[in-house]
């Protein structure tokens, strides 16, 4: 006994019965293919818009927060307004000692238009004073040689970490000049690394464009004393920033004796807050994009269903001389069925490749030396996708696919 699904007969008339309405036949299965179009590149793309945006912060670690001082806007203990505090390092031992919240503490101090050069090559830019714990605040991408350590800081070393544009235009055409030295504002340093950074995160300029030293080096060639410009924190784990402003303020005000209620004298930098906003708007975007995907399903199954409707009204004389000849309701319930998936199956293979194609083609253009955005699909989410509609265009087509198995022959005959 033939199974009328697997006829090539049915499948033949099938063919013939599309083809008769092309028009029709090309407009639902255009909406088909839209739908699925829409919804895998909603799927595909929506992570990988995600790690394009995330890579604006790589590198920086993700709980942190900085402080810059700055000027107060109230009198307090017979100090005007106006006036301009500092940090330095005794209020960063101190915020270490008070909150054990704080994983890390550490400082960066700059110097800006400063010379450096190599012989007959020169650039102007900035110089930084870092510790060892900067890279547990900002991690930057090293190619080739390290960064500022511990022994660098202690014993007041003559090294420098070059920013990647810097290297390039003091050496031209060599590959790494580890190792080799130049002039900063007159004094010699050794060259220990080559660093860049791929994140849009900017402390006073990116580390492509800059110079690092040790901060202990930094405070005697620049004449700081123990004066910093900021200070980088890392909470742990359980550490809120948001909870935990109001007692760094308390701590640091109460020293310098500024107003506790002076916002402005201190920016409070929370970067924690930003990725959570980070979180929380793709949140938004996925519930968009689900309901986007939703909609342009539901689009394509009312198609389905209209067209399944129409050819049954159009072939209910078709299907009453079926059923005078002996066709059993089944074979027309399959017919009407076998129609409505081999529709479905052929626009969403085709929005499925189409979608795939697109997704491959913006990774490319994306894609950078660090990281690969996943503008992809798995072959599991494709296979969901196609399975839905393939599921819910049955589903529309069953109702005109029942009307069409109750069609009375005597009736169809008569039909008009």
């Amino acid at each position: 006994m033939k199974i009328p699904f697997f006829d090539i007969e049915n499948w033949k008339e099938i063919g013939s019965t599309l083809a008769r309405n092309k028009t029709r036949t090309f407009l639902t299965a255009f909406g088909i293919f839209w739908g699925v179009f829409m919804l895998a590149c909603l799927m595909g793309g929506a992570r990988g818009a995600e790690d394009l945006l995330r890579r604006n912060f790589e590198g920086f670690a993700t709980n942190s927060a900085i402080l810059f001082p700055g000027n107060t806007t109230m009198p307090y203990k017979g100090h005007a307004k106006g006036r301009r505090w500092q940090a330095d390092h005794t209020d960063i031992e101190r915020l270490r000692l008070l909150l054990p919240e704080l994983q890390t503490v550490t400082s960066q101090s700059s110097q800006w238009n400063i010379s450096f050069r190599n012989g007959r090559h020169s650039f102007s830019g900035q110089v930084w004073g870092v510790e060892e714990a900067f890279t547990e605040v900002m991690l930057p991408h090293i190619e080739s040689g390290r960064f500022i350590n511990e022994a660098d800081v202690k014993l007041q070393r003559k090294v420098a970490v070059v920013g990647k544009k810097v290297a390039n235009e003091l050496f031209p055409g060599e590959s790494s000049p580890v190792r080799k030295t130049i002039l900063v504002n007159g004094i010699s340093y050794t060259i220990i690394g080559i660093a860049y950074q791929t994140s849009e995160i900017q402390m006073n300029d990116r580390i492509d464009n800059v110079v690092i030293i040790p901060v202990s080096t930094f405070q005697k060639s620049f004449n700081r004393g123990d004066k910093v410009d900021l200070i980088m924190m890392v909470g742990r784990r359980s550490a809120d920033f948001s909870e935990l402003e109001s007692k760094i303020r308390r701590i640091l005000y109460s020293r310098h004796q500024v107003d506790p209620n002076d916002k402005s004298a201190m920016w409070f930098l929370n970067i924690s807050d930003m990725f959570s906003k980070v979180d929380t708007l793709f949140l938004a975007i996925s519930f968009l994009a689900l309901f986007i995907g939703l909609s342009t399903l539901v689009a394509g199954i009312i198609g389905i269903g209209n067209i399944m409707w129409v050819i049954v009204k159009e072939r209910t004389q078709e299907f009453g001389i079926r059923r005078a000849i002996g066709a059993k309701p089944i074979d027309v319930t399959v017919q009407i069925l076998s129609e409505g998936v081999t529709l479905t199956a052929i626009a969403g293979m085709a929005g499925i490749s189409l979608a795939c194609m697109a997704l491959g083609i913006t990774a490319m253009l994306t894609t950078n030396e660090t990281s690969v955005p996943r503008f992809q699909m798995t072959l599991w989410q494709a296979l969901l996708i196609i399975g839905i509609f393939i599921l819910l265009g049955t589903l529309a087509g069953l109702i005109p696919a029942i009307k069409a198995m109750r069609i009375k022959p005597i009736e169809a005959l008569n039909d008009k």
